[in-house]
């Protein structure tokens, strides 16, 4: 794991291009604080800078940037090639394999390439990766990221100058930065709370989508990123050719393919161990580590104080039935809080997933011990986990024949109570339906019901957080985008089919493994998702609907796999997510603060948000009359990172 930049430029500044690399670079040493490493070309005009956190062969063999046996190729990588010995016996065996001079995955991939080509390369590797790649014969720049987007990537014009890398906060170290920012991009942040592909903040910064490559050659400006693997195709393949065995043979097929998955990327030459919350995804993969291990797995979590948010203690219930040596971190709200100021910097662009907080706190935990660490992220987008699932099915059915002044009528009934008030009433229905927090969803629900016409609609509506944030920012509006233009949708027939394959191309990319790569980067740690592996995916996509929602609940197969490693009393209980207690933290600690961030005159002053409704969300959710606490975080996380960035 480790950070990449650089930069293309035509401005004729030949001579000054290694110390502006060691600059780039110097801001994301946290990516990589074990080695680093500049390669230049003046007469190209081309720089790549390194930042290396070595987990594969340690020596200087593994230093990059690299270059390639015949000196024509010279790359720069972040990331991990889990099957990098197989391609190595691969070239071995067509006797295309160079003299090695190391064991590296960095070593491989250049290999691999010479022989096969880029796209060729990129479709034989099993990995999480984000590659930087210049082709000294062509004087061609290759940008490549892995199928999911576990390793994030941002390129663009800036003047005369090609800008890219891991983290915004390297290319804006660059004299040429200027970009302003994207105020559209900005909208779709209000929504979703993250900034999805191929938006960043900055106008003109763009991330590379994942499962692409682009190539900018001699004299081009203009690229526009090559798919060489797709989870939208991927979807509509397995749902057209289902799993045809029985069930038990589903989750023979579950255990091997899971096993395998976990068992290459338990491969390391670092400590290694385990993120266990005690839920389904975690304890499935601790589960197979220890099965795979002849000494007791490291794990790690979190624990709250706060009630509802709180999983600790299940994961200490798993890691005593399991083995595992287990550290746990009890937390306090002000320890949670202190992190605060630190949140823009660590992401880099605005982004208000509010569980960064407890993600980045068990990375910290974890790194005090070990340099890589398995999680159990992915499992609901493969296999069904979230409520929206079942639930907005569910719902449909309830609403979807009522008029719709009915419908706004009954919304506006279940907005008249308080959140907190809906979650005391609901709390029989809700244990018995294996529900966290469902007056919080109800409350939600009610806002939405309004606008709300196919489930289709509802999915859209439920993954959104401001319904009218194109008309939030002032002077912008909703750019293009995947949720907006369905002419895009995977071409499924089942509309819960078509909300999963969503979330894997929007929410899994942009928020869970943005959240997941900052955080861990931020303290130097590297973090693997077996469930991401290219085979557990094509797998879990041709497995039934019916085989993964069933009895109202999400993850069967993973469930019933569970039963051969833990008994079911630990893990089946109502999901709580990754959360933190926000709405009660705006009312208490963090008033003062948000209160600040809020201020009419300053959201006036700076021009970017219509007072208004921030105004208005905020009155109410401080009365007590709703709660809008997730609502308003995208908005304090925004106003958090324009007051660092106007700071610089």
């Amino acid at each position: 794991m480790c950070g990449l930049t650089g930069f293309l430029t035509r401005a004729g500044n030949a001579g000054a291009l290694a110390p502006l690399a060691v600059a780039m670079a110097d801001r994301i040493v946290h990516r990589g604080p074990d080695d680093y490493g500049v390669w230049t070309d003046d007469g190209a005009g081309i720089a790549f800078a390194h930042r290396r956190l070595s987990i594969l062969d340690l020596s200087p063999a593994g230093h990059q940037p690299m270059m390639s046996a015949s000196d024509r190729w010279v790359l720069a990588y972040n990331g991990e090639i889990y099957n990098h010995l197989d391609l190595r016996r691969q070239l071995e065996a067509q006797g295309r394999a160079p003299a090695w001079r190391g064991h590296s995955d960095t070593e491989t991939l250049l290999a691999a390439i010479e022989a096969w080509g880029v796209d060729a390369t990129l479709k034989r590797s099993v990995g999480m990766f984000a590659i930087a790649l210049w082709d000294r014969n062509e004087r061609t720049l290759w940008l490549a990221r892995d199928r999911i987007g576990e390793k994030p990537l941002y390129y663009g014009w800036q003047g005369d100058t090609f800008l890219f890398g891991s983290e915004l906060k390297a290319l804006r170290a660059h004299p040429a930065f200027n970009a302003a920012i994207d105020r559209g991009a900005l909208a779709l942040m209000l929504r979703h709370n993250y900034i999805p592909a191929p938006y960043s903040i900055h106008a003109g910064i763009r991330k590379l989508p994942p499962g692409t490559w682009l190539r900018l050659g001699t004299g081009q400006r203009d690229v526009e990123p090559v798919a060489y693997w797709s989870l939208a195709e991927v979807a509509e393949r397995g749902m057209a050719n289902p799993f045809q065995g029985s069930e038990a043979e589903a989750l023979d097929a579950l255990e091997q393919h899971l096993g395998n998955a976990v068992r290459g990327q338990m491969v390391a030459d670092v400590p290694l161990g385990a993120l266990l919350s005690g839920g389904i995804d975690s304890t499935t993969i601790t589960a197979l580590m220890q099965a795979n291990s002849t000494r007791p797995v490291r794990t790690f979590t979190i624990g709250f104080d706060e009630h509802g948010y709180d999983e600790a203690m299940h994961a200490r219930a798993v890691a005593a039935h399991l083995g595992t040596e287990h550290t746990e971190l009890r937390l306090r709200g002000d320890e949670a809080l202190s992190l605060i100021p630190s949140l823009p910097s660590m992401y880099d662009e605005p982004f208000a997933d509010s569980s960064q907080l407890p993600t980045h706190l068990v990375m910290q935990l974890a790194r005090q011990h070990v340099t890589v660490a398995l999680s159990g992220d992915a499992g609901d987008e493969m296999f069904g986990g979230y409520n929206r699932y079942f639930l907005g099915p569910a719902v449909w059915r309830w609403i979807g024949w009522m008029p719709r002044g009915l419908r706004r009528a009954v919304g506006a009934g279940l907005t008249a109570i308080p959140a907190a008030a809906l979650n005391r009433l609901a709390a029989p229905l809700a244990t018995r339906a294996n529900v966290a927090m469902a007056g919080d969803k109800a409350h939600k629900l009610g806002l939405r019901m309004r606008e709300v016409g196919s489930l289709d609609d509802m999915y859209v509506s439920m993954v959104s957080e401001w319904p009218d944030a194109g008309r939030m920012v002032s002077g912008g509006s909703m750019p293009p985008n995947l949720l907006d233009d369905r002419t895009r949708w995977p071409r499924l027939g089942d509309p819960v089919a078509r909300m999963k394959a969503l979330d894997g191309l929007t929410y899994l990319p942009d928020d869970i493994l943005t959240k997941v790569d900052r955080a861990s980067m931020a303290v130097s740690l590297e973090t693997r998702a077996p469930f991401l592996d290219r085979e557990v995916v094509e797998f879990a996509w041709s497995l039934p609907m019916a085989m993964k929602l069933r009895d109202g609940k999400g993850k069967w197969p993973l469930r019933r796999l569970l039963d051969r490693y833990v008994p079911r009393s630990l893990v089946e209980r109502p999901k709580m997510g990754f959360g933190i207690p926000l709405d009660e933290w705006l009312r208490g600690p963090l008033r003062e603060w948000a209160e600040s961030l809020l201020a009419e005159d300053r959201l006036r002053r700076e021009g970017f948000l219509d007072p208004v409704p921030v105004r208005a969300a905020w009155r109410a959710h401080v009365r007590g009359e709703a709660s809008f606490g997730y609502r308003l975080w995208s908005v304090l996380m925004f106003q958090a990172w324009l007051e660092q960035q106007e700071a610089c």
